[in-house]
């Protein structure tokens, strides 16, 4: 294994999981000895002020149609212009040439889709190893590159669809996505009903609205609930202050019934003693529900990878997907008075958790990466 590699973690800032897979990286290596490490958001840092634009675009996709998503997930493939598509494979070089001078590092790993990344070493001869780690349930082409030198994929369908791209098996490991380490803890729950005030006696639904608060139509799937007894709401609105005002005068009507939140630390806790859960299905999301069993309500997922992710797990029978409101009622209630289809999902959910993802990734990073330089400096690496 290298002695005290340098390593250059790239990510970007679209949505929330690129910058959390990155940052449970660092900490990972971090744990393992390995401090020399770098985290840049290099497309911010390179073009702050389109990517600025970009990510309130990203983030006003979810909320203004599915089309306007449709478009910003799927256009990079759809690619034709020679003029354009050069200027992405240049976007981010400058910046990503300085990390490399500055850093020199033995090892780059991407968390996002930067194709500028794999390029440069067609660019500028500079063999450095790089590696892929995907952060959903689906593939974009556009992390496909010739010079990334080892994807690590969250399941087998993944797998199967780069090779079907002509990468080599060889070349793709199924690891599962890595998650925050407090979600693969043990713990009891007991304590946790009364730390955030709920009655253990009740079904918990939990609705997770996403770190940017996007899941739409959430008062009304709060109030659509309240004509049963048995149940209580917990919504975690993430860092949206105007989702949770809106939400908050429920709460102080029916304090039995609802509890809202904004952002929650320790959001595992509360996955821990749901019953089920009603969400937007990011790669990250998933799996962490998978790692605690959590039975899941995919609710109107958009084209591009939420529309990906969430039929995988549908086809899986670990998520039911719902794209009208007044279907969510329904589908809720019919979990809740029959027990054993909730079993059943949290059964097929487990089977799509692969524990220590991030362990696991990077103790093969490390080898790969061994292997890979010591074959560069005896002349058989082709650039």
């Amino acid at each position: 294994m290298l002695k005290d590699p340098k390593i250059l973690i790239l990510t970007a800032n679209y949505g929330n999981g690129h910058i959390q897979v990155a940052k449970t990286l660092e900490q990972s290596l971090h744990k393992m000895g390995i401090n020399n490490v770098k985290v840049s958001d290099l497309i911010s840092e390179s073009h702050p002020i389109m990517a600025e634009i970009t990510r309130y675009l990203y983030l006003k996709s979810f909320s203004i149609g599915k089309q306007f998503y449709r478009l910003f997930y799927y256009s990079v493939d759809k690619m034709s212009n020679k003029r354009i598509m050069n200027l992405y494979l240049k976007l981010g070089h400058r910046k990503l040439n300085q990390l490399v001078r500055e850093i020199n590092p033995d090892i780059i790993i991407n968390t996002f889709p930067i194709s500028v990344v794999p390029e440069y070493r067609t660019r500028t001869g500079v063999f450095i190893p790089t590696f892929n780690v995907l952060t959903d349930f689906c593939l974009h082409r556009v992390w496909v590159h010739k010079n990334i030198d080892k994807y690590y994929v969250s399941c087998d369908d993944v797998k199967e669809k780069l090779t079907m791209l002509n990468i080599h098996p060889a070349l793709v490991k199924v690891t599962g996505i890595p998650i925050r380490p407090q979600f693969e803890e043990k713990m009891e729950t007991i304590d946790l009903y009364k730390k955030y005030n709920l009655d253990p006696n009740k079904k918990t639904l939990l609705i997770a609205t996403g770190a940017h608060g996007v899941l739409k139509n959430v008062k009304d799937l709060c109030e659509s609930f309240f004509t049963r007894d048995d149940m209580q709401i917990v919504v975690v609105c993430g860092n949206n202050q105007s989702l949770k005002d809106e939400l908050e005068p429920l709460q102080y009507i029916h304090p039995d019934r609802i509890k809202v939140f904004g952002y929650v630390e320790r959001i595992d806790e509360l996955f821990r003693i749901c019953s089920c859960m009603i969400t937007k299905p990011g790669g990250i999301t998933l799996s962490e529900a998978a790692a605690l069993k959590v039975p899941l309500i995919l609710y109107k997922p958009v084209p591009g990878q939420e529309r990906e992710n969430a039929d995988l797990f549908a086809a899986k029978g670990a998520a039911v997907v719902i794209n009208k409101l007044e279907k969510v009622q329904e589908t809720v209630n019919d979990l809740f008075n029959h027990p054993e289809k909730m079993e059943k999902m949290k059964m097929s959910i487990a089977e799509l958790y692969r524990p220590n993802a991030a362990d696991t990734i990077l103790q093969d990073i490390l080898n790969e990466a061994e292997m890979l330089l010591d074959s560069s400096l005896k002349g058989s690496v082709n650039y």
